[in-house]
């Protein structure tokens, strides 16, 4: 009778054993990235992932040792999902870096990696940056920086972060976010350059009539920000988070046949955050589109469940069809 129930003990243990595990797996996504080496503690943000020289590159946001001042970590990985760290750009003392830098996106022009992103600690001064390099981990800063920033006017402070850079319709343009003059709502804006431009802070005209996206929808609250840009047929595609971040912070699409004026695609998101015991239970943000060599596309972006004590980096892939992107499922 004791050993019967002994077993009848054990096997209700490996079973339960069995599902907590079945559902851990089911939990933990294939890429699943963070950060120790520095601050020692898993923390990577913004992600931005690129192809460049046979290899994708990614380009994160990470803090020091003492978990105040950021910088931007590098990655890189032969398959999307498997990353090993290679390096790191740290802001240039004496400059309006020295504060802090973070949330970078890429472009290639003519064999060179561009990268742009953002001064951090600066409040409302706080601007886009340009830096290029070869080889992907050493990088010249460009002497004009900080490139960008908006005019202080009736709908902006004058603050400019989380820049995207893209070719479209024979130029580039540059998107960021901003914050109203009263500092409580971040709104989207955007500047172009001439398709020939060398990014320097004289390339820039800003558009008027903005903001160009502002937080209408209950998910969004008080902020729209990181736009991440991608052309497809006709329309170019913006997929932008809602809400700061862990109010949760979630991800929507946008379109737009002129790069200015831009149409949602639902009034949900397109990437919630993750229900209750998961990964990404308080966020699913700052998305990153991409479209891999061999023609597939993914979605990176920023997730936790703390509330922000970690941070991890993961993709989701997407499809397409007439109405526009979508979740695909394995």
């Amino acid at each position: 009778m004791l050993n019967s129930v002994k077993s009848k003990l054990l096997f209700t243990f490996l079973f339960l054993s069995f599902i907590s595990l079945e559902t851990l797996l089911a939990q933990t996504p294939k890429m699943y990235f963070s950060d120790t080496y520095i601050a020692n503690r898993p923390f990577a943000k913004d992600p931005y992932v690129i192809f460049f020289k046979n290899k994708y590159w990614m380009y994160y946001t990470v803090p020091d040792e003492l978990k105040k001042v950021l910088h931007i970590g590098i990655a890189t990985s032969n398959d999307l999902n498997n990353w090993e760290k290679v390096g790191d750009i740290f802001g240039v003392k004496g400059s309006v870096e020295e504060n802090g830098i973070c949330a970078p996106s890429a472009l290639i022009k003519d064999g060179v990696l561009h990268l742009f992103y953002q001064t951090y600690g600066n409040a409302k001064l706080d601007a886009i940056c340009h830096a290029y390099s070869k080889n992907g981990l050493d990088f010249e800063r460009d002497q004009t920086n900080p490139i960008f920033r908006p005019k202080i006017s009736d709908w902006s402070c004058g603050r400019a972060i989380d820049a995207e850079v893209i070719a479209f319709k024979n130029q580039y343009f540059l998107y960021y976010a901003t914050r109203d003059p009263s500092y409580k709502i971040q709104q989207q804006g955007v500047a172009t350059a001439s398709i020939n431009s060398n990014f320097n802070r004289n390339s820039w005209s800003e558009i008027p009539n903005m903001p160009m996206l502002k937080p209408e929808l209950d998910w969004e609250l008080k902020c729209i920000e990181a736009a991440s840009c991608i052309k497809k047929g006709r329309y170019l595609y913006m997929f932008y988070a809602g809400g700061y971040n862990n109010e949760p912070q979630q991800i929507g699409v946008a379109k737009s046949k002129d790069g200015i004026h831009w149409k949602r695609l639902s009034n949900d998101p397109f990437l919630k955050n993750g229900k209750k015991g998961t990964w990404n239970e308080s966020e699913s943000g700052h998305p990153n589109i991409l479209k891999a060599e061999n023609g597939k596309y993914y979605l990176f972006f920023q997730g936790n469940n703390d509330k922000g004590k970690t941070w991890y980096l993961s993709n989701v892939e997407i499809g397409w069809n007439k109405k526009g992107p979508f979740l695909k499922t394995e």
